[in-house]
């Protein structure tokens, strides 16, 4: 009984703990009943408020002439909402595609939510049945919404059904005055924790005030306080005078908080780690110091601290406004308070608690149209104006109030010019009365202005400062008309008067009074009282665009009511938000776009990273250019009195850059170096061999190295110890002997990973006489490893990088160069943002993303094609203004965003590189110098062969430790492999290996036509004058001849090549089997013997003959070359070729007579690889790549490689062989069992053979007993507790007896 009673108790836990961890997502309109709905119109009763329920079977709908409608829904108790969802009218073309959201608690004071980014309108739906939801970023409490349609779809009306989501919200209100406080007493006199959760939400009117106060007797505090309506904490874990440490640290986050809107704060700490929320943003800090815990001093004032004469803190106001919930640790301290329990301290005097928020009814109106206006009337031909109102903008220009006078005296004008308030009084035919008041009225903040005016004064009181009014004493003459224009007025005018040139005015107005009566809201939205238009009645939903400031690099951001820009001067950056850098990364940057002179620069090694740009001196050279960092340890530092307990620690500060940033220079450096020099008088330096360093230098990441210049990284050692040259053999150093004389150690330090120097630590001086120096040479560094971190891709993989973290903004570059038509360069997958860069087609390079609104994408159309193996340049950029792309020196392809966007760049998934998640689209080809915000990903250290990525971009056709292409093959890289071009080769092949060719039956020949006309004087003249312009098509000067061929029949002309001239190359087979070569180049014949000895053997034999104007090459069968040169008085221009013969000669015209006697009966035999210059006529034949080749052929040629081609070069090793896919087995049998059947059969056989052996075994066992007998064994049932080995009784009466046979037998 009491297990199941345990076990109900368990499941009772289970299920409370559950339904306490649950997420916030009820659906909070379902359940309501219609009177909680309500709408500004309805279009009939089939389209009423209470139909606005998501999924439902209609759907709510304004009246058609409802200018400003609205759906407002009481949810009749206050929740925690998280999510909003909209569809449109069932069934329908009524949609909403744009909507405000407003909220509060009460349904006549209304908060607009507000994205980030500013904007607080959002998308709806694109049709009527799908649901568009959006969860808020950041919680809030309401109990009452309402809904404010902008835009829908134009084909139809205003249709909107919805759902909310949230949960029930309890809440603990209490108001203060700026009187009050509430005081939280801790179990014991001072509370130690190590980490605390702090909440507690807010409204109030005042720029102003102290929210939370704590603080402990070792200098621990905290505070949360409103300063000029902005929210800071200030928070200390200790402070000590010993160690010369202090702990105070301070964050801001927010603006314009006095708005009378709830605002939602959190406190997470841990240690000194502190993450301060509010609104949804959240600040994250460090704390300054060591300390980790916070020391309170047994209470935690709430609201104030009041004690004794004390009212407040110095310098501090107590807070005026609501708090709700305030949480500390889990301890709900305003229901502590509201209980009246023993931890809470009240003021001393008597003073009612209110636990409810009483708020002001101020009714705010927000002006944000083109052409807004609010007209109000007012009395009618009075002698005195006054006019009064509250007003609130970013904009520097706007009209704020327009009157006409009555009788046709004038008008009177008020508006925004510059930060402040004008004033123009126009009179008949007199210039106007012009004035101004107030300074930088445009900051956000409520500016009051009160202007009374009567004949000939006019008085104005900016923010009621009445000890110094504008007072106007001027002729003039004041008749009050009948209306009052706020905001701006009517378009068009439609005879109200109302004439400006200024812009509307944009923001919030509020509390107008003229003639010192109020301006009743209520009844204006009633419209029973004025008319306006474009305004938002009942609350101000000015934004805060600057805060957070989106302009990076300390640019200044100036925001309008609607957008902001950022001022980037003197901020060394450039661009949208100031996010590029206006200077180069690094000296050798500068030599590279043409700065050739030595001087100072300022360089950004970082780019457009967080380390700010510094002045280095450029040593510009011929091939390189030193960047040169100066410090102040360059000139002996003089050091005494120091041990290693106790050592001095010299650190060296670099003129105008920091340690990051002389880091983030040696960094991006190809090499670096340092002088470092110790000068020593009976002080050691690095000690004995075996022994700790007594001194050491700091370099990059604050790691120490205990060797010294002129030595190498690990090993202790000074310059003298590597070079074996030490003053004391048994030591590595000179100063290590410990001389009374001076002495030093020195050397250059050069491992770029290690370097800067940023301290040096000595700490052997404190001995008698004993003094050290120390000297640190500049840092010089030149070229940029960044740029030429190279890989790549040869396969369908990817790189796996950290997540990319970019902030606000981001941009990426590197270079590139394929073949393929597409591929990923990079990507950061989501979901639900992602972002990636890559190559779509041919022409086109995608920069695509979702980041908050959808997917996105800048699309660059480049006119040439980027796959042409060529190295080319990509940035992408992406920032709240805009994304863009650009290749080389191309245009940027800019896509604009709408002002209030926000771009969310917060990934969750690792930075991928050369290809998609899930290694789709892969990019096969070369990148280097990926460049990511100013870092540069090292992309060499993520080599794996394995997978596809290799070091540099040289691949196979680069390698000369590879396969080439043989017989003049073209090598073309395709990254994965390569293949070999054979179109201007007489092979083909896989590598251009084998030989194309013939057998020549007898009077077969082939002839190939190369020109159909003899080339013009004129076009021989214009090759002469411009030759790069007008070619012949052919070199005249020179040519080379190749083919194979194996004959036993002489004799023969193997090669002719005729002319329209006299002009031919004839290759010619004699009676007794050499060959000759015959040059006709103009008047004269040439003849060279290119082989004496017999060559119609029936062997295959390669003639290669290459002349280079006079120069001709001769080699045969890969015998030593010969070289025969024509005569200068001959002529050595080859003039216009007309055909090519093989096998014999058949032209028209008249044949040399020394050709034809060789001509007949022609040449019979093989031939292959035949080539002159780039045409190969027997490939043109065998292998045409086109349809009308321009051949002739007589005779029966049959295609035969014939052994022509001698072997020459080894076989390709099948290791690097990129077409090898492993070995083929010849095909023997088919009937032959299979692999199975012979395993069955073997252990079946084995299982017989076994199995004899084992029964033989057991037979022959069974006879080796040591006696026999015939008396049958007792039977044991199996459940027998009997032991086995006992045996059942006997009936010895009824067994005959037997003689047991002697044991020794």
């Amino acid at each position: 009984m009491h297990c199941i009673i345990l076990s109900i108790i368990c499941v009772i836990a289970l299920v409370s703990q559950h339904c306490l961890a649950r997420p916030c997502r009820d659906q909070l309109v379902a359940p309501l009943y219609a009177s909680s709905f309500e709408a500004s119109s309805r279009y009939n009763f089939l389209y009423s408020a209470n139909l606005a329920r998501l999924h439902g079977g209609s759907g709510w709908s304004p009246a058609p002439r409802d200018r400003q409608p609205w759906l407002q829904i009481n949810l009749l108790h206050k929740y925690r909402i998280t999510a909003i969802a909209t569809q449109g009218t069932f069934n329908s073309y009524d949609w909403v595609t744009k909507y405000t959201l407003l909220y509060g608690d009460r349904p006549d004071t209304w908060t607009p939510f507000v994205q980030r980014g500013g904007n607080s309108t959002f998308s709806g739906n694109w049709n009527y049945y799908q649901v568009k939801k959006h969860n808020l970023h950041y919680a809030i409490t309401a109990k009452h919404l309402r809904i404010l349609p902008v835009g829908w779809n134009p084909a139809g009306k205003i249709g909107l059904r919805l759902e909310v989501y949230g949960c029930f919200y309890d809440s603990y209100v209490m108001a203060f005055d700026g009187d009050d406080m509430v005081a939280y007493r801790f179990g014991r006199n001072t509370m130690k924790t190590l980490k605390d959760v702090i909440a507690l939400n807010f409204k109030t009117l005042e720029r102003d005030g102290l929210l939370l106060h704590g603080e402990g007797p070792q200098g621990d505090y905290l505070t949360l306080e409103l300063v000029d309506s902005k929210l800071v904490m200030h928070i200390s874990l200790g402070s000590s005078s010993v160690h010369d440490m202090t702990g105070h640290t301070s964050v801001t986050l927010g603006n314009l908080l006095d708005n009378q809107h709830w605002h939602y704060v959190t406190i997470h700490r841990y240690g000194n780690y502190v993450n301060l929320t509010l609104d949804g943003e959240t600040a994250s800090i460090r704390c300054s110091g060591d300390f980790l815990y916070l020391n309170l001093d047994k209470e935690l004032y709430i609201g104030g601290v009041i004690e004794g004469n004390k009212p407040h803190l110095p310098n501090k106001h107590n807070f005026r406004g609501c708090m709700e919930n305030v949480f500390y640790n889990g301890v709900n301290i305003i229901d502590l308070a509201k209980n009246k329990m023993p931890q809470i301290r009240f003021p001393h005097r008597k003073k009612k608690i209110y636990y409810a928020c009483q708020d002001l009814l101020l009714k705010p109106m927000t002006f944000a149209g083109i052409n807004n206006f609010l007209q109000v009337p007012g009395p009618f031909r009075r002698n005195r104006m006054s006019v009064k109102f509250k007003f609130r903008s970013w904009d520097a220009t706007g009209l704020l109030m327009y009157t006409n006078f009555a009788d046709n005296l004038g008008s009177l004008k008020m508006a925004l010019s510059e930060g402040q308030v004008n004033i123009s009084i126009a009179q008949p035919r007199k210039k106007p009365l012009e004035f101004a008041a107030g300074y930088r009225l445009n900051d956000g903040f409520w500016h009051s202005v009160d202007l009374v005016a009567r004949d000939n004064f006019a008085t104005v009181i900016i923010d009621e400062e009445e000890g110094s009014p504008l007072r106007i004493n001027n002729i003039f003459t004041l008749r009050t008309g009948d209306r009052y224009f706020f905001g701006g007025c009517p378009k068009p005018a439609n005879g109200t008067g109302c004439v400006s040139d200024l812009i509307a005015f944009h923001g919030c107005m509020q509390q107008i009074y003229i003639d010192s009566e109020p301006v009743d809201i209520d009844i204006i939205m009633q419209r029973r009282l004025g008319r306006y238009s474009q305004l938002l009645l009942g609350t101000c939903g000015i934004t805060d665009r600057c805060t957070p400031n989106l302009c990076e690099h300390e640019g200044k951001c100036i925001q309008s009511w609607d957008d902001f820009i950022c001022n980037c001067d003197n901020t060394g950056y450039k661009g949208e938000v100031c996010h590029k850098s206006v200077y180069k990364e690094s000296c050798e940057a500068y030599r590279l776009s043409g700065k050739y002179y030595s001087g100072n620069y300022t360089i950004d090694p970082d780019g457009s990273g967080p380390l700010k740009p510094f002045v280095v001196y450029c040593n510009m050279q011929e091939n390189k250019a030193w960047s040169v960092v100066r410090h102040n340890r360059e000139y002996g530092t003089k050091v005494t009195g120091t041990s290693m307990e106790r050592p001095f620690v010299g650190d060296v500060q670099y003129y105008n850059a920091s340690w990051g940033e002389v880091s983030a220079l040696a960094n991006g450096s190809e090499y670096c170096e340092q002088r470092i020099q110790y000068d020593c008088y009976k002080s050691r330096l690095l000690n004995t061999p075996n022994g700790h360093p007594y001194g050491f230098w700091i370099g990059r990441n604050q790691e120490r190295h205990f060797y010294w210049g002129g030595s190498f990284p690990g090993i202790e050692k000074c310059g003298c110890g590597i070079a074996k040259s030490c003053s004391d053999a048994r030591f590595y150093c000179n100063c290590d002997a410990d001389y009374r004389q001076w002495s030093y150690d020195k050397g250059l330090l050069n491992y770029v990973d290690h370097l800067p120097v940023m301290q040096v630590v000595v700490g052997d001086t404190n001995r008698t006489a004993s003094e050290a120096r120390f000297t640190v040479g500049p840092l010089r560094c030149y070229g940029d490893r960044n740029t030429w971190n190279t890989v790549s891709f040869t396969k369908t993989t990817h790189m796996e990088f950290p997540t990319f973290r970019p902030g606000t903004s981001a941009d990426i570059s590197f270079h590139f160069k394929t073949t393929a038509d597409h591929g990923v360069f990079v990507e950061n997958p989501g979901p639900p943002y992602f972002i990636r860069v890559e190559l779509n087609s041919t022409t086109e390079l995608l920069f695509i993303f979702s980041v908050g609104d959808g997917i996105i994408n800048a699309t660059l159309k480049s006119p040439t094609p980027l796959n042409d193996d060529q190295w080319h340049f990509v940035k992408a950029e992406i920032n709240v203004k805009m994304a863009r792309i650009k290749v080389d020196e191309q245009p940027w392809v800019v896509r604009r965003f709408p002002s209030q966007s926000y771009v969310n760049l917060v990934f969750t998934k690792p930075l991928l590189v050369g290809a998609a998640e899930y290694k789709m689209r892969g990019f096969l080809g070369c990148l280097r110098g990926l460049r990511m915000n100013g870092v540069t990903l090292n992309l060499e250290g993520k080599v794996n062969e394995l997978e596809g990525i290799k070091y540099n971009c040289s691949g196979h056709c680069w390698n000369t430790s590879e396969v080439l292409c043989r017989n003049g093959g073209r090598c073309v890289e395709k990254y994965s492999t390569y293949l070999c071009d054979c179109n201007e080769t007489a092979f083909d092949g896989l590598y251009c290996h084998k030989d194309i060719g013939g057998y020549f039956e007898p009077g077969t020949w082939l002839r190939y036509s190369i020109r159909s006309a003899a080339i013009t004087v004129a076009a021989q003249f214009a090759n002469i004058v411009d030759p790069q312009s007008f070619t012949l098509g052919y070199n005249q000067t020179s040519e080379e001849i190749v083919f194979s061929f194996s004959t036993t029949e002489t004799p023969a002309v193997l090669l002719y090549i005729s002319s329209f001239t006299n002009d031919y190359i004839a290759v010619v087979l004699k009676h007794d089997g050499s060959l000759d070569l015959r040059y006709r180049l103009g008047l004269f014949i040439n003849k060279y013997t290119l082989i004496n000895r017999n060559m119609a053997d029936g062997d295959p034999h390669i003639v290669n003959v290459t002349r280079n104007e006079r120069e001709i090459r001769i080699e045969v069968d890969y015998m030593q070359p010969i070289f025969q040169s024509i005569p200068l008085i001959f002529d050595k221009k080859f003039d216009s070729p007309k055909s090519l013969f093989l096998g014999r000669v058949l032209e028209t015209g008249v044949i040399d007579p020394e050709i034809q006697k060789y001509n007949t009966p022609g040449f019979t035999g093989c031939m292959s690889g035949v080539k002159f210059n780039n045409i190969a006529p027997l490939k043109a034949y065998f292998r045409p790549n086109q349809t009308d080749p321009p051949i002739t052929i007589m005779g029966e040629l049959v295609e035969s490689n014939c052994g022509a081609g001698l072997v020459v070069l080894p076989p390709i090793p099948l290791e690097i062989d990129p077409w090898y896919t492993g070995p083929v087995f010849p095909y023997i049998h088919d009937d032959t069992p299979s692999g199975p059947v012979i395993a069955v059969i073997v252990m079946l056989v084995l299982l017989i053979v076994f199995g004899t052996v084992a029964a033989l075994y057991l037979y022959l066992y069974h006879y080796k007993g040591s006696y026999h007998t015939n008396e049958p064994k007792a039977i044991e049932s199996p459940s027998s507790v009997k032991p086995l080995t006992e045996e059942a009784p006997r009936k010895e009466q009824n067994l005959p007896k037997i003689q047991e046979e002697d044991r020794g037998e």
